[in-house]
């Protein structure tokens, strides 16, 4: 699109926006932030996650961009976790002193400054030369916590450095050969991790049609970077194997801490029961994902699944959540549902690919600034503070993919 033909739907968009014949002004407004994010150079001018998409976009080879942006099938459980969120409502409460807020958090031994986690994304490096360490850095200058793929471009010692003294957990996918598992668990303790997040949810595969779609647009010769028997720094010196054992069962958690001394988080929870199951194995925490809608496409959002899971664990261990985050109203209304702590991944990655560390900075400055107005606006001072009481189930809404207009 051209410099004036830019300029005219900017200009369009924004008179349609004001126009008092217009039912929905949500919509045109999100749409009139994307085509200004276009016009962004610096990550300061971005005020928010959607034009951070916006830029990425342009600036990521299509075949990349694509990756990360498909869900599954039609991507139907991919919207779900995003309109999930419309679901609740905030019960905001006033005449609270909320001169001083506190956003920081504390489970599983892992400290910072808010409950928003930089979830595990792999091949970061597809999105910017600065990848997972890039990352790393931004997340550890701001006091949020990150946990790193089994399928990161960087390696885990150089991630981990990279935290500068504030931490990081391991994600792991269990390979089909038990020997690769118990090596990459390993050297993941030798390097400084405490936690391990086991992902559960991809026994069998996915059919990523979106990332299949765009992948077509991209004209460029890729065979130097994507040839047979090139792998992640994680299987360096490791014999070939798949990436997921679909024979496994909830053993496993006993297998995994025979031989490594990290937490074992279970990642990839949907309901109550299996949320049970994982306590009485004995996970020590449990993340409610469906893979960013990555996994099974069951039209479910993660946050309408976490009230369940919730009740299934009965405080025992901690819970996280993940999937559709867009907003730090999103993250209060995840906590008042009984979450612990708060996992993002696209939008992070969209500051990746748009700026590259600082573009992630700039991502959870404005998630940590969204989430600590709601906090005043709601009249709450501490993440304790936020319970059940502060929102409320309205039921589910039905919104228009292309317009965003909520129609039921």
């Amino acid at each position: 699109m051209s410099e004036s033909q830019l300029k005219f739907r900017r200009e369009f968009l924004k008179f349609l926006a004001a126009s008092p014949l217009l039912s929905s002004y949500d919509a045109f407004a999100q749409a009139v932030e994307e085509t200004l994010g276009a016009q962004l150079k610096e990550p300061r001018d971005v005020v928010n996650v959607f034009e951070m998409e916006t830029i990425a976009r342009e600036k990521v080879p299509p075949a990349h961009f694509g990756y990360f942006a498909s869900g599954v099938d039609s991507d139907g459980t991919l919207h779900a976790n995003r309109e999930g969120y419309s679901r609740y409502q905030i019960r905001p409460r006033r005449l609270v002193n909320v001169e001083r807020v506190d956003t920081s958090i504390d489970f599983l031994g892992a400290k910072a400054n808010s409950p928003i986690i930089l979830c595990p994304i792999g091949s970061c490096g597809a999105m910017h030369s600065d990848a997972e360490t890039g990352a790393a850095r931004a997340s550890a200058g701001k006091g949020n916590h990150m946990i790193i793929s089994t399928q990161a471009s960087d390696p885990i010692e150089q991630v981990f450095a990279a935290r500068d003294g504030h931490g990081l957990w391991f994600q792991l996918y269990s390979t089909n050969v038990w020997e690769n598992t118990v090596a990459m668990l390993q050297r993941a303790e030798r390097a400084g991790c405490t936690t391990v997040c086991f992902t559960i949810d991809l026994p069998g595969g996915r059919n990523t049609e979106t990332q299949s779609i765009m992948a077509r647009k991209d004209t460029r010769f890729c065979a130097e970077c994507h040839y047979d028997g090139k792998q992640k720094p994680m299987f360096d010196g490791l014999r070939q194997s798949g990436l997921v054992d679909p024979r496994l069962t909830w053993e496993v958690i006993k297998r995994m801490k025979d031989v490594t001394k990290m937490n074992v988080v279970i990642k990839g929870l949907e309901t109550g029961e299996d949320a049970a199951l994982a306590v009485e194995s004995g996970a020590d925490g449990i993340m409610v994902s469906n893979h960013g809608g990555r996994a099974t496409d069951t039209g479910r959002g993660t946050v309408e699944c976490l009230p369940e899971v919730v009740a299934a664990v009965k405080g025992r261990v901690p819970v996280i959540v993940d999937g559709g985050v867009r907003r730090g109203t999103d993250v209060f209304k995840a906590l008042a549902l009984g979450a612990s702590a708060v996992g993002i991944g696209r939008p992070y990655c969209w500051g990746l690919g748009a700026f590259g560390q600082a573009g992630v900075e700039r991502v959870l400055d404005l998630l940590n600034r969204e989430l600590a107005i709601c906090m005043r606006g709601s009249g709450t001072t501490s993440l304790a503070g936020i319970t059940k009481d502060y929102v409320q189930d309205a039921g589910m809404r039905l919104i228009d993919q292309t317009t965003g207009v909520v129609v039921r």
